[in-house]
């Protein structure tokens, strides 16, 4: 926009001003008009290389170019439009279609209106972005026509006119322009021929007026089935429905209606209703839960109908219902696959929400005598009465064969069929596609486009064919896509915001070179890093020395990221997008490109690199003296593995300098981890392996438990440090924008069940009332004859803990600051600006705290920080979820074809199974009494006590805490498609 805004001045025959009125309400109830003048020209160019006239007519930008034009000069005709074409896109195309509009082989030269980008960007900010990647792909040639600011194609809104009707009306007056502006143009070169300029749209009214009108529309289905390839691109059009009158007859309703948002707002200003995010148990899919504020423990949602077509990660609003209705959290594994196998995809009609098995099972369960123990104890319940904002997203699963009516791979009749997801928590979704027989055994991308009142599943389209089942390419790609990791190669754009000397750039060898100003030169201490083994993207490095003083100099130097990467430039949009970098076992999906991850910020040994210096002077009894921050030039002595760092230092004979640092480190970091405890941080655990593979292929070999050794914890205690100094830093800078972290207190119910648990079948104690006493009675929950109880305890812990989070500090009062896991008053992430885009927005504070260098305005503004903080909080739990995934298909291919026998530890009891978690492989499965023997033994559940009784040809009790053997083995998930361990109770 900034060259339409230069040419105001010097072209003032190309604006015309008009005014445009908005009204709105004040506080008190007055009504105030608000005019907005608003500049209109006619040297908006239509970017057709067909026009002389918009090329001699552009507006230049401040380098006095003209922006090259985009539309090409001989577009792809079709049988409609032989003399080639361009398409105008209305909004609801885009929003239903725009997996149609990224398809590499066909959707070009698209004319993308001013008036529906700004529609796309209200109502989905995700298909937003995704409009703004097409618009900078060079070979799709997609052009960003502003028609709101063009004389001609400006139009004012009608008295009584909705905003909708406006727009459409705007989309049909720019598609006639460009019609007679590019016949003018072919006219004047006196050769060619006139493409069309096609209006893509499904709005029947739109539609309507266009052809009245004389201007050339089509529906997206009738433009789609001329293009070479229809019959799968047709499998891409939307199946939202409005209209259903091709039924005949009367249509069964089989949901409740949702309220209207006016009166769900009504109700949760009120107080008789609440707004929460929908959930579905993992090991229940007719059970959901919804957390709100006004309750203590979750409100439960049972069954179908309760549920009322919320799909897991929406936005709902629910109703309590009536205390008589409270039922306790299901104590029964429920799977649907087990439930409604034989569903037809097709028939609709004379369906039920809730199916006879499915009633029997949720009746069962209520039934079932509430037990005194916390697993008995009545929760309320809900049901969902609106959907505030629907998260649906792109959904990856496999085509269920038994929906399948003709496995011919040959055949094009088009039929529904099921895609059941990966995610099993996410309903069966109906799709009709004409290329069934070729995705059976495939992973498959689907988008869902409606959920109707009289439809028992959700709706949706195919999208694309990811490959076969359990290949590594397709799964990969999948839990990717699962998991919203951004994974594209980077745009050109990004590529051209790196150093043109690419990896022949150096520190600069004078002092005088500006890339020196305000910089401490470091280059004389004995700085080194410690990482993973292979690690390339070196974050940080660490030195120490002793001062005449007796104290010690220690120091924690991060790579200067923000040296390199503006703010609001291409790569830190993309950054920001991204917001981490996502560790998969065999890959990485960089936040940053790779030149400058492994390279030029990398701090690599032996060579001179730009970082930012945390320097403390600190006692022997690792008390902090002071604090320094600097821009600095280091030169890294080393780079050392775990293992290797704590060689050298348990090695005697190495008596150098570099060595006796590492020493000095590790004594301080011991001293500074004891404070940490001391004052009620927590030592929590997680199920850690390493995924061998074969070196040349990837192929997983065999899988190990992480070994933690003393100088993972010397890092971690220093890289703690630095991050609390910085982030009191910032703060006392920035009081109300300094970006931090918090870790909020979990609510006391979190840990009901699990101090029950420990109650009732150890005997022991786990007080919560604050970090503290946590962190001491973890301590004390030990059994001596079974070394890694104390560790599965706090595996358990772990789970019953909020998510640590970004904020920005005007948003909470300083109490709020507080990182309860490390009991800390106040933290930020600082240490990993690589990796992490909090860290790089850290860095940027920091250096403005320092007067290095003015703050970004971006950095200043509450509201752009808080929509930072909100994606790279998402960013960073999808990019956890999809590393675990990763280990978790490693853990089944290294398995595969092998049996081996393990000890594992019941960790959970239902009354129909329990769930075992193996140590060595740091997997937990589901053992149902269906897998003890045929016919399935009976159960008899004892939910006081934890225990499973076993009835059948083989009585066993299984009881929570217990030791157990299993036989692991591995099968392909008929539910999910995915390779998993199977675990056998022996």
């Amino acid at each position: 926009m900034t060259s339409l805004k230069r040419s105001y001045a010097a072209d003032p025959s190309a604006q015309n001003l008009s005014s445009k009125v908005y009204v709105r309400s004040t506080k008190s109830g007055k009504v105030q008009k608000i005019v907005r003048e608003l500049y209109l020209r006619q040297d908006i160019p239509c970017s057709s290389r067909l026009c002389s006239r918009c090329v001699e007519n552009a507006p230049t930008d401040y380098h006095n170019k003209v922006s090259p034009f985009v539309l090409s000069e001989t577009p792809a005709g079709t049988k409609s439009f032989p003399q080639g074409h361009y398409l105008v896109p209305d909004t609801n195309a885009l929003l239903t279609a725009m997996d149609l509009f990224e398809v590499e082989t066909a959707f070009r030269d698209v004319i993308v209106l001013q008036t529906v980008l700004e529609e796309v960007k209200n109502r989905s900010l995700p298909l937003y972005h995704r409009l703004i990647s097409l618009t900078k792909n060079e070979d799709k040639r997609f052009y960003v026509f502003f028609n709101d600011f063009r004389q001609e194609t400006y139009v004012v809104r009608d008295a009584g006119e909705t905003i909708n009707d406006r727009n459409d009306r705007a989309v049909r007056k720019a598609v006639q322009w460009y019609s007679q502006h590019l016949q003018a143009a072919v006219k004047a070169r006196r050769s060619g021929r006139t493409p069309a300029v096609v209006m893509i749209s499904d709005d029947r009214e739109n539609l309507r007026k266009a052809e009245a009108e004389g201007i050339s529309a089509l529906s997206l289905s009738n433009y789609v089935s001329e293009l070479e390839n229809a019959n799968q691109l047709l499998d891409m059009v939307s199946e939202r429905r409005e209209q259903r009158d091709n039924r005949g007859g009367k249509v069964e309703l089989l949901y409740p209606e949702y309220y209207s948002i006016s009166k769900m707002m009504t109700g949760v200003k009120a107080g008789t209703m609440h707004q929460g995010i929908f959930n579905v148990s993992q090991y229940n899919y007719l059970e959901g839960s919804v957390h709100v504020p006004a309750f203590e423990r979750s409100l439960l949602i049972l069954g179908r109908e309760n549920s009322n077509r919320a799909v897991s990660g929406d936005v709902v609003v629910v109703e309590v219902l009536p205390k008589d209705q409270w039922k306790a959290p299901s104590s029964k594994v429920i799977e649907e696959e087990e439930f409604n196998k034989d569903d037809n995809p097709d028939v609709e009609e004379g369906e039920a929400v809730v199916t006879d098995r499915e009633r029997r099972a949720l009746q069962e369960e209520v039934k079932r005598v509430q037990g005194k123990g916390v697993e008995g104890r009545p929760q309320p319940t809900a049901r969902v009465v609106g959907v505030v904002k629907r998260n649906w997203r792109q959904y990856v699963g496999h085509i269920d064969k038994d929906s399948v009516r003709t496995s011919n791979r040959e055949s094009r009749a088009q039929q529904t069929v099921f895609l059941i997801p990966m995610d099993k928590r996410i309903p069966k979704i109906r799709v009709r596609t004409r290329q069934a027989g070729e995705l059976l055994g495939k992973r498959v991308l689907v988008t869902i486009d409606s959920w109707d009142r009289e439809s028992r599943y959700p709706v949706g389209h195919f999208v694309r064919s990811l490959g076969e089942l359990e290949s590594k390419g397709a799964e990969t790609e999948a839990l990717l896509l699962e998991y919203d990791v951004q994974y594209r190669p980077f745009p050109k754009t990004v590529l051209d915001c790196l150093p043109a000397e690419g990896h022949d750039w150096k520190v600069p060898a004078s002092l005088e070179d500006p890339g020196w100003r305000g910089r401490r030169d470091l280059r004389d201490l004995l700085v080194c890093s410690i990482d993973p083994p292979g690690c390339v993207d070196i974050d940080d490095a660490l030195h120490a020395r002793q001062l005449p003083n007796g104290n010690f100099e220690v120091g924690v130097h991060i790579a200067d990221v923000s040296h390199f990467v503006k703010p609001n430039n291409a790569m830190d949009k993309e950054a920001s997008m991204r917001g981490t970098t996502v560790y998969l076992v065999d890959k990485r999906i960089d936040m940053l490109p790779m030149l400058l991850g492994t390279d030029l910020c990398s701090l690599k040994p032996y060579v001179e690199r730009y970082a930012f210096s945390v320097l403390w002077e600190i006692t022997p009894d690792a008390e902090v003296v002071n604090s320094n921050f600097t821009k600095s030039v280091i030169r890294s002595r080393e780079a050392f593995s775990y293992e290797q760092a704590q060689i050298r230092i348990d090695d005697a004979s190495q008596k150098d300098d570099l060595t006796k640092g590492m020493r000095t480190l590790l004594m301080l970091s011991k001293k500074l981890r004891q404070k940490r405890m001391d004052a009620g941080a927590l030592n929590l655990a997680s199920p850690e392996v390493r995924i061998q593979t074969e070196s040349e292929t990837s192929d997983p070999v065999d899988v190990q438990t992480k070994r933690l050794l003393d100088t993972n914890s010397l890092v971690e205690e220093f890289m703690l440090l630095a991050n609390i100094s910085v982030a009191g830093k910032n703060y006392s800078a920035f009081p109300q924008t300094a970006l931090l972290r918090r870790h909020a207190a979990p609510p006391r119910t979190n840990f009901e069940e699990l101090q029950n648990q420990l109650k009732v079948k150890r005997g022991m104690e786990l007080r919560t009332d604050s970090s503290k006493a946590l962190a001491e009675s973890l301590d004390t929950c030990v059994d001596p004859q079974e070394p890694f109880f104390n560790t599965l305890i706090r595996i358990m812990a772990t789970r019953c803990m909020m998510s640590a989070e970004y904020f920005c500090s005007g948003t909470q009062a300083y109490p709020e600051f507080r990182h309860y896991g490390l009991a800390s008053e106040i933290y930020t992430h600082f240490t990993s600006p690589i990796r992490r885009y909090a860290d790089l927005e850290a860095h940027r504070q920091l250096a403005a705290a320092i007067d290095y260098e003015p703050l970004d305005p971006s950095l200043r503004s509450r509201s752009k920080l808080e929509a930072v903080c909100k994606n790279i909080n998402v960013r960073h739990r999808n990019a956890q979820m999809a590393g675990r995934a990763s280990v978790e298909y490693y853990v089944g291919q290294a398995l595969k074809g092998r049996v081996v026998e393990e000890e594992g530890f019941v960790m959970r009891v239902f009354s129909n199974g329990f769930v075992v978690f193996v140590p060595r492989f740091g997997i937990e499965g589901l053992i149902r009494l269906r897998d003890l023997g045929t016919p399935e033994p009976e159960g008899e559940f004892d939910a006081e006590n934890y225990v499973l009784r076993v009835r059948g040809s083989r009585e066993v009790n299984v009881e929570l805490f217990e030791k157990v053997k299993v036989r692991i083995s591995d099968v392909a998930e008929e539910s999910t498609g995915k390779r998993k361990i199977r675990l056998e109770l022996l």
